[in-house]
């Protein structure tokens, strides 16, 4: 067990027990999300989340999209949803591959600007209007030092949610921000460490959004075939507890419980 999943094991221990009203008696519920539109999400992701019954959000930017218009047009047909992850997938200038797309020289007009071009372009490509967003390598920030600022505010205006990235918790329905929902890394997890997320859900109440990239490819991030399609069986058992649900769906979900006062 690594260093990074005992910490998880102990907030997992000091969370506060939730009895969420999720649908039909579930007692957690949980997300399957990829990022950046990678071509392994289209083949083979798409017939390893049918093998599973599963559908999932995918978040993506509109360049990836119209290499292969057509076939992401498929994957809404499918059921699955679409997400807005930034026209330029702007990070750290820290990372190599964002050195001259760095968050520290960005504002909140370039980053707003950035937002809204994503959304027109797949709206123009796929005919949605994406209702979720993830931050691109989890990161919130534009600017730096004492003119450095969050534009968590400028995505709670925009989407229904937002998703973290490398998180260490699963949601709780009652207090969890939806403009910046935390995701657990699911790249290269095996699926004991997978299960134990899920179970700790389904016994805390909380809403559990795993986070991947390439599906069933041999590379640094990606979810074993065999993996993806355990979870999805494992969710989708009704003896686990579990609601397996679009990132969309739950968070509809959780907003309307709010609303009725029942969160």
């Amino acid at each position: 067990m690594t260093k990074q999943w005992r910490r998880r094991e102990f907030l997992a221990a000091a969370a506060v027990m939730t009895a969420a009203p999720w649908p039909a008696g579930k007692r957690g519920a949980v997300s399957l999300t990829f990022d950046d539109a990678r071509p392994s999400q289209l083949d083979p992701g798409m017939a390893l989340l049918e093998k599973g019954g599963a559908r999932a959000t995918f978040y993506v930017s509109p360049q990836r999209v119209r290499e292969r218009t057509a076939d992401w047009k498929a994957v809404l047909k499918a059921g699955h949803e679409i997400g807005n992850h930034t026209k330029s997938h702007p990070c750290t200038g820290n990372y190599a591959f964002s050195r001259k797309n760095a968050l520290e020289t960005f504002d909140l007009t370039r980053m707003e600007r950035d937002l809204d071009e994503a959304t027109a372009e797949i709206r123009e490509m796929l005919g949605v209007t994406p209702e979720c967003f993830a931050y691109p390598c989890g990161q919130t920030y534009v600017g730096r030092g004492e003119q450095l600022k969050s534009y968590i505010p400028l995505v709670a205006k925009r989407f229904v949610s937002g998703r973290g990235y490398l998180n260490e918790a699963a949601n709780d329905p009652e207090i969890c921000d939806l403009a910046y929902l935390m995701g657990t890394g699911y790249d290269q997890m095996p699926f004991t460490e997978v299960k134990r997320l899920m179970d700790a859900a389904a016994r805390e109440g909380r809403w559990l959004i795993l986070v991947g990239h390439d599906m069933g490819a041999k590379k640094f991030q990606s979810v074993e075939a065999e993996i993806l399609v355990e979870t999805c069986r494992y969710a989708n058992d009704p003896a686990n507890g579990l609601w397996l649900a679009t990132v969309g769906e739950v968070a509809r979900h959780v907003a309307g419980q709010r609303k009725s006062g029942a969160l």
